[in-house]
């Protein structure tokens, strides 16, 4: 059996003990816990049992030689340096969201993974979405012809100003290093550019504390531009109710667009490009065919990515999700803080200490003083 240690019992780390230690992983078990919280150790030891052992620093954990692997989650800032020492202990490692909050740090954790020759996934659960998995083979397959536009407005993850209260480090630039783009977008900026790929330059505005009693941003509007001229629009925020979750990808030969868990492909019979050339009467447009596109409805989510990681560690089979991408979202974030901040366009790749420069600034000029009574653990089902 392939033994799994939790780092950070929160949240998310208490949603990842629970389906494992309830036997949902196959071939896997949950042999450790790690958290300095004694509240969070003392729920381990009331709803995991003495099976599982508890550790109150990442060095004993690691020490123990009770786990094969790690899930690291923990607030934001942690990740890499976790995974670090992970790594050099020998194990394999699979980090949650997002890979870290500033990149010069991922590519010292994405080193180490390299370096160590150990099985290194991210929990980017979006991934295991047919939906989504489906719209990455029509546009890499060029069923869509040559893309021109793609929209995404992602507005259905409202949060309250209690969401925000419930943790001290929460939507702080200090102890989360951001807002709606670091916490809940990450899914959909890695879905992004693991469909489209990388921009060339992009512009971005985030606004700060649009919508609740925060530091960081809750609203964003972002465009990005590409290499063969296509052009998108992505649109975030945790300030709507009722929120919208839309992708609309438009290209040369049709039209797909996810939304209410469906697929739907506007199918061109000539290209448009070609129409447009050769046709001669004025007013037209191509013969257009709308097609249900069907998919399977169910998502694995985080134990699909959990299980994927387990048979690469135990099989080889090939990681859905590789740590080492987890780099390419956090990019477009850093990008879209940094054309905010600096109000202008933003080169990718972007300037990794310049943006560190500024986030640094960001946190020594912070006079927010945040009102919260102890750390509350969300339930989290249903989220992503």
């Amino acid at each position: 059996m392939f033994r799994i240690g939790i780092v950070g019992i929160g949240n998310m780390g208490r949603a990842h003990a629970q389906y494992i230690n309830n036997g949902r992983i196959r071939g896997a078990e949950l042999t450790a816990v790690c958290d300095i919280s004694p509240r969070a150790l003392k729920w381990a030891e009331d709803e995991l049992g003495d099976e599982v052992k508890r550790f109150s620093s990442i060095e004993e954990l690691l020490e123990s030689g009770c786990v094969d692997g790690v899930i690291i989650a923990t607030p934001h800032y942690d990740h890499p340096s976790l995974a670090i020492q992970a790594f050099d202990a020998g194990l394999h490692v699979l980090v949650e969201k997002p890979a870290g909050v500033y990149t010069k740090q991922v590519e010292e954790m994405n080193q180490a993974a390299q370096k160590s020759g150990k099985v290194f996934g991210i929990m980017f659960n979006q991934r295991t979405n047919p939906l989504y998995q489906k719209v990455r083979d029509l546009v890499h397959s060029g069923e869509l012809g040559d893309l021109k536009r793609v929209i995404w407005i992602i507005t259905d993850w409202y949060r309250s100003q209690s969401y925000y209260d419930s943790g001290g480090w929460r939507a702080t630039w200090a102890g989360e290093g951001g807002g709606v783009l670091l916490n809940q977008a990450p899914h959909q900026l890695d879905l992004w550019q693991w469909i489209f790929g990388m921009p060339t330059r992009l512009r971005a505005f985030c606004h700060e504390g649009k919508f609740h009693n925060i530091e960081v941003e809750d609203d964003v509007t972002a465009y990005l531009e590409y290499a063969n001229g296509s052009t998108g629009v992505f649109i975030t925020t945790t300030g709507d109710t009722p929120g919208t979750n839309r992708l609309e990808i438009s290209g040369t030969r049709g039209k797909l667009v996810v939304e209410h868990d469906e697929l739907k492909l506007w199918r061109l019979r000539v290209d448009e490009r070609k129409f447009n050339e050769e046709y001669k009467g004025g007013f037209g447009e191509p013969e257009c065919w709308l097609c249900d596109i069907p998919t399977s409805k169910e998502v694995s989510a985080h134990p699909g990515i959990t299980q994927n990681w387990v048979d690469a560690c135990l099989k080889g089979t090939p990681l859905l999700a590789p740590g080492e991408e987890g780099i390419n979202g956090l990019t477009l974030s850093n990008a879209m803080y940094l054309s905010s901040w600096l109000d202008d366009w933003v080169e990718l790749p972007i300037d990794a200490d310049l943006f560190y420069e500024k986030l640094q600034e960001k946190i020594a000029s912070s006079k927010f003083e945040k009102k919260v009574g102890d750390d509350i653990v969300l339930d989290v089902d249903g989220t992503f």
